[in-house]
């Protein structure tokens, strides 16, 4: 029990960092969008499309090929395996980034950026920076030191939202009043090429930030080693890469499949709000899985039922937690509602949907310590593929006749497909003999409640809604609780 108290705290601190940073990141997005027309800001949506694709090829899923083996009973010295998947880093991204200066005209060319060359070149510095200290966290995760992770993540966002205000706010001021104050950096024309400087000054700030993760040890190559972790990462990328698609490819799909080509774009914009309501169950998920790797990594060179008992009971509380957390957004969803404009109301029922959705994504995420675990991580890739081609079959079925409800049912038919089919090859290569009718029933019964909050409720009287689905949390909440602690009082007797 020890172990899942570690886990929850450490998800705990994750979150937290990961709750705060992505809401004040969600929260420059009105100030984009009222200083810049849509053709601009959309061409910053685009870039940092390219950005996120181009940081999972990057990485090349060497976080987790560190955490492997880190802990792997071949190598004993894991600052070695550190050193040497920094060292495999650093190249490939200064690589990257010589690449991207020498071609810096046709890949503008390539990517409708022709005429602004500099935004592709301070985003390709940025992103090989973030690449590189992705693994100086990772090693902060390794080594337990989460306070340490989440302040200097925080401090990053900190940073990143007051550069912002300052080019995009304080800047254009000050020029109108005092010119000469600014006038020998600052240039009013280049526009939404100062959100991806701001963005570039927080990437270099955050590797000195971290230089002390970077001293202290011997810097060594293992080529043998090396060759490993490539062996095992490489799938990893082409699962990264899935998975960003599947979350994403809603967008390109729709304007070319809904009928009404005029309406398309409504749609989009309809579902992509909606969908971050639900944004809580993504941040649970993410603090989660920042959490989760260590843990079972480390978990993995205990013996015998004791381990396995550990996977068990991380399963039920995040299950348990994800739960609590759909029924508090449902709850108070003529609440939460306001964070979007009235004009996107229609599109509140995807909310219930996308979440469940992500719980799946979830619980598949939990499931995926068989193929880490046992260096099977090419299941992992064909997983993702399988899930990326149910997404794209689901929304061609869907989109045409139900609009953003079938990117919706899309999401859930594609998570709860990988669900089922990592249950079933983890039963095979790793058995982990999960308590499914305990898991069942937390889930099934939290959905009872909901669809009896929605039987009970008055539509016009909000208010009174939330004062008796109160009550109706905190009995799941107790119920949880209780039940858990049942059993552990058996265990003890």
């Amino acid at each position: 029990m020890a172990g899942i108290k570690s886990l929850a705290k450490d998800t705990a601190v994750y979150g937290l960092s990961s709750i705060i940073g992505r809401f004040l990141n969600w929260c420059l997005v009105p100030l984009y969008t009222q200083m810049f027309p849509p053709g601009e800001y959309g061409e910053v949506i685009y870039i940092y499309t390219l950005v996120a694709l181009a940081l999972i090829v990057l990485t090349y899923g060497m976080e987790t090929g560190f955490f492997r083996f880190a802990n792997h009973e071949k190598y004993k010295d894991p600052m070695e395996v550190y050193s040497t998947a920094l060292i495999s880093l650093s190249v490939t991204s200064i690589t990257f980034i010589a690449l991207v200066a020498i071609f810096l005209s046709p890949i503008s060319l390539t990517f409708h950026c022709a005429n602004h060359e500099s935004y592709i070149m301070m985003m390709a510095i940025a992103v090989a920076l973030d690449a590189f200290t992705a693994l100086p966290f990772s090693y902060l995760r390794y080594a337990k030191r989460p306070m340490r992770f989440a302040g200097l993540r925080l401090i990053n966002i900190g940073a990143n939202i007051a550069l912002n205000l300052f080019f995009i706010l304080i800047c254009p001021w000050l020029w109108k009043q005092a010119p000469g104050w600014i006038a020998w950096f600052y240039d009013p024309d280049f526009g939404i090429g100062y959100i991806f400087l701001a963005n570039l000054i927080t990437s270099a700030l955050n590797l000195l930030l971290l230089l002390p993760e970077l001293k202290g040890f011997k810097w060594k190559f293992n080529p043998a080693l090396w060759r490993e972790m490539i062996g095992y990462s490489a799938p990893l990328l082409v699962l990264g890469l899935a998975g960003i698609m599947n979350q994403n490819i809603y967008s390109i799909l729709m304007p070319l499949l809904y009928p009404d080509k005029a309406n398309a774009m409504t749609q989009v914009g309809i579902y992509g709000a909606n969908y971050k309501i639900g944004i809580v169950m993504v941040m649970f998920i993410q603090a989660f899985r920042f959490a989760y790797e260590p843990f079972i990594f480390a978990r993995a060179k205990d013996r015998g039922e004791d381990k396995l008992q550990s996977y068990r009971d991380a399963m039920k509380w995040f299950v348990i937690s994800a739960m609590v957390i759909f029924l508090g957004v449902m709850f108070y969803l003529d609440i939460l509602r306001h964070f979007i404009a009235s004009t996107y109301f229609s599109g509140l029922k995807v909310v219930p949907i996308v979440m469940i959705a992500e719980l799946f994504f979830g619980i598949s995420f939990n499931l995926s310590l068989w193929y880490k675990l046992t260096d099977r991580t090419a299941w992992g890739m064909w997983l993702s593929l399988f899930g990326l081609a149910m997404t794209i079959g689901l929304n061609v079925l869907l989109v045409p006749h139900y609009g953003y409800m079938g990117c919706a049912w899309a999401a859930f038919g594609c998570y709860g497909s990988m669900m089922a089919a990592s249950y079933i090859l983890g039963r095979i290569y790793y058995p982990i003999n999960y308590n499914l009718p305990k898991l069942s029933f937390y889930f099934i019964s939290a959905i009872a409640l909901w669809f009896f909050s929605e039987i009970i409720a008055i539509e016009a009287k909000p208010w009174i809604n939330m004062l008796v689905r109160t009550p109706l949390l905190l009995a799941y909440i107790y119920m949880a609780l209780r039940m858990e602690k049942v059993q552990l009082s058996f265990r003890k007797r």
